[in-house]
């Protein structure tokens, strides 16, 4: 409905004498003799255009118009700059599910941004064609850290706020557990966390660091990914491949960088 009406207006608004005073002037008429419809007001009306005529003829968009509701439509034309971030978002939207509140957070900590800076990862086989990425950094201010967090506070913390830890980092991300035990030999080892990716059909150790990377946290990842090869492949069924990200400590306390290993 708001693709049609955009185009009736940016129709009538370039070949009418009145230009932009007929959106003007149709949005008083509607107001005086339709009161109770809504969305309908001048700054709508002048919208619904800019909606039609940032997106036509653009074949790529035309098939997800009817899948993202206005609102969130609206968020996009508003909160970006090129239709290639445009197209992005509305992508993402699709796929991720996301509520306008959502994806309002994701349009804000510069997702987009982040996710074309992040060189391409290796993914398991069958995933070559590009269409999972896993980014560089991920922005968590909804974790509130106090100053001097240690690596347990940011642990908690992410488990207190699992949804929009899910939310940052990709909702085909399943919580698995926290402290996830695994056992080598007569010896018990600990995840800090552990989740299920649908997508890659793979499970996600995170390891936690608030220091610089050290060489020698990539042989620990290694270790644990092991070792959750040894013990789950066989009881879980889900696949040969495990993959591990390490967060550390970046410049900015909300923001941290990832170290990722792929384990076959």
């Amino acid at each position: 409905m708001y693709w049609d009406i955009g185009e009736y207006l940016s129709d009538e608004t370039s070949k009418s004498s009145w230009g932009d005073s007929f959106i003007d002037e149709t949005a008083k008429y509607i107001q005086e003799n339709h009161p109770d419809l809504r969305g309908f007001t001048r700054r709508g009306l002048y919208r619904m255009r800019q909606f039609y005529e940032t997106y036509k003829g653009n074949e790529f968009v035309s098939s997800l118009l009817t899948q993202l509701s206005w609102t969130n439509h609206l968020q996009i034309l508003s909160g970006t700059k090129s239709i290639e971030e445009k197209e992005f978002y509305m992508g993402l939207c699709v796929r991720e599910r996301y509520s306008t509140r959502e994806l309002e957070r994701q349009i804000r900590s510069g997702y987009y941004e982040r996710y074309m800076l992040s060189p391409q990862k290796i993914v398991p086989v069958g995933h070559h064609d590009g269409s999972i990425r896993l980014i560089d950094r991920y922005v968590l201010e909804f974790l509130n850290l106090p100053e001097g967090y240690t690596e347990s506070d940011l642990k908690r913390a992410i488990v207190r706020n699992l949804k929009d830890f899910v939310l940052e980092i990709g909702k085909d991300f399943t919580f698995v557990g926290e402290e996830y035990r695994v056992q080598v030999g007569n010896s018990d080892f600990y995840v800090d966390l552990l989740f299920y990716h649908r997508a890659l059909s793979c499970l996600v150790a995170f390891e936690l660091k608030i220091d610089k990377f050290r060489p020698e946290y990539l042989g620990k990842m290694n270790f644990y990914l092991e070792a959750l090869d040894h013990e789950l492949r066989i009881v879980l069924f889900i696949s040969d491949a495990f993959r591990s990200i390490s967060f550390f400590q970046s410049d900015d306390p909300a923001v941290l960088r990832t170290l990722q290993t792929v384990f076959f």
